[in-house]
C-alpha cells in the first residue's frame, strides 16, 4: 500500500509572487504540469485520489481523474495554511517573513492550528489508504506537504524534508506505518516542459 502525495501544479499566483486566495486557478503551465504527472501515474496501481478542495488543488486531480479514471473525493483539511488577511498581497510587499514560526496572519492559521490540522488530516488519508485495494493519490499543498514529512514520514538516509515542495511534485510512501518515503519531491515528469508547446493545456 502506496500514498502518492502530490502538490498542484502551478497557478497565476505562484507566477505572479502573489500569497494565493483559495478560488487561484492554475496557469497553462499548471495544466501542461498536472497532465504530465497523470501520465506518469498511469499504470501505477491508484485506486482513488482525495484533494484539497481549493481551485488549483481540484483542477490538478480533475486532470489525474481523466487519466486515471478512478474517483475522487475532497477534504478541506488538506488545504494550504490560511493566511488569512495576507491573501492577494504580493510576497514583495510584505516586508517580514509570513513563514516566520512565531508569526501569527490575522485572520489566518497559526503554525500550531496549522499542524494540528495536517494532523487529522493524516489521520483521514491513512484511514481512506487502508480502505482501498489499490494505492491513494492525495493531492494538497506545499505546506501540506512539507508538514507531513517533517512530523509523520520516515525519510531516506541522507534526505532531508525540502523548504520548497514544487508544482505537481511526486512523493511515494510506503505503509503501513511507519510511512516510508520511497520518493521525495519529484518532478522528472516535467523534464523540458518549459521548451514543449502548452496547446494540448486544455480548459479546466
Amino acid at each position: 500500500m502506496s500514498i502518492f502525495l502530490i502538490r498542484h501544479g502551478e497557478t497565476v499566483g505562484n507566477a505572479s509572487r502573489v500569497v494565493q486566495h483559495p478560488d487561484n486557478p492554475l496557469s497553462p503551465r499548471g495544466l501542461a504540469q498536472a497532465e504530465r504527472l497523470a501520465r506518469r501515474l498511469a499504470g501505477e496501481g491508484i485506486a482513488h485520489i482525495v484533494s484539497s478542495d481549493f481551485a488549483r488543488a481540484a483542477a490538478t486531480a480533475e486532470r489525474l481523474r481523466r487519466v486515471l479514471g478512478v474517483p475522487v473525493s475532497f477534504d478541506p483539511l488538506l488545504q494550504e495554511r490560511n493566511f488569512g488577511d495576507l491573501r492577494g498581497t504580493p510576497y514583495v510587499e510584505l516586508g517580514f517573513d509570513m513563514f516566520a514560526p512565531a508569526y501569527a496572519p490575522p485572520n489566518g492559521e497559526t503554525w500550531e492550528v496549522f499542524h494540528r490540522r495536517v494532523d487529522q488530516a493524516w489521520a483521514r488519508v491513512q484511514a481512506l489508504a487502508a480502505a482501498k485495494s489499490g494505492h491513494l493519490a492525495v493531492v494538497t499543498h506545499g505546506l501540506v506537504c512539507r508538514s507531513l514529512a517533517a512530523r509523520h514520514l520516515a525519510l531516506a538516509a541522507g534526505d532531508i524534508v525540502p523548504e520548497r515542495w514544487e508544482n505537481t511534485s511526486l512523493t511515494i510512501v510506503e505503509g503501513p506505518a511507519p510511512w516510508r518515503v520511497a520518493l521525495l519531491n519529484c518532478v522528472a515528469h516535467l523534464e523540458d516542459l518549459d521548451a514543449a508547446p502548452l496547446a494540448d493545456s486544455g480548459a479546466v
